[in-house]
């Protein structure tokens, strides 16, 4: 239904047109006209504070294209912010992003900082993943690496994440 929108929007960004239409799916079932109880928006389930941050009215995001814009504006900016290592895989690169897509940032980078301080691999997903849900202990959200406080979502991040994966697998079909 989307598929053209995706495809051209994420062409221009040098995304993976599967991946942005598996997020809208995981998002909101396609549905452009979807709120969420927490102000989340459209096809992408964009909260207005993002739209602000990239100069979108918030009465734009439930037009699919403005919608699907700055979520691919997004998460160009979130995959820039991480600062992988080159050695760093694509698909170790995608699950981490997704998780910031889904939290926000500053949980994963506090995750990411966490793994450093641990001996773990910030750029390792299982690494980043066991932290996210670490930082739900008081030990793990009160050490001064950690800036963002504890997170209690770590299990429905995770289940997006793995979502999301799940449908874009499907859609290359693996």
């Amino acid at each position: 239904m989307y598929d053209d929108l995706f495809r051209k929007v994420a062409r221009e960004a040098k995304l993976d047109w599967r991946l942005v239409s598996a997020i809208a799916f995981s998002e909101s079932k396609y549905n452009p006209y979807l709120v969420s109880p927490r102000g989340a928006r459209g096809l992408m389930q964009v909260m207005p504070a993002t739209a602000r941050a990239f100069d979108v009215p918030v009465d734009q995001l439930m037009d699919p294209e403005a919608n699907v814009r700055v979520a691919v504006a997004l998460i160009r900016e979130i995959e820039k912010s991480l600062k992988f290592s080159p050695a760093s895989s694509s698909e170790d690169r995608t699950y981490i992003m997704l998780a910031c897509y889904n939290a926000g940032i500053g949980y994963v980078l506090d995750a990411r900082r966490l793994a450093v301080k641990y001996g773990g691999n910030p750029d390792s997903w299982s690494e980043v993943a066991r932290y996210l849900r670490l930082k739900a202990e008081p030990k793990y959200a009160e050490d001064p690496v950690v800036q963002c406080g504890p997170f209690k979502g770590a299990g429905e991040t995770l289940r997006f994440v793995e979502h999301v994966m799940g449908k874009y697998y499907a859609y290359l079909g693996k």
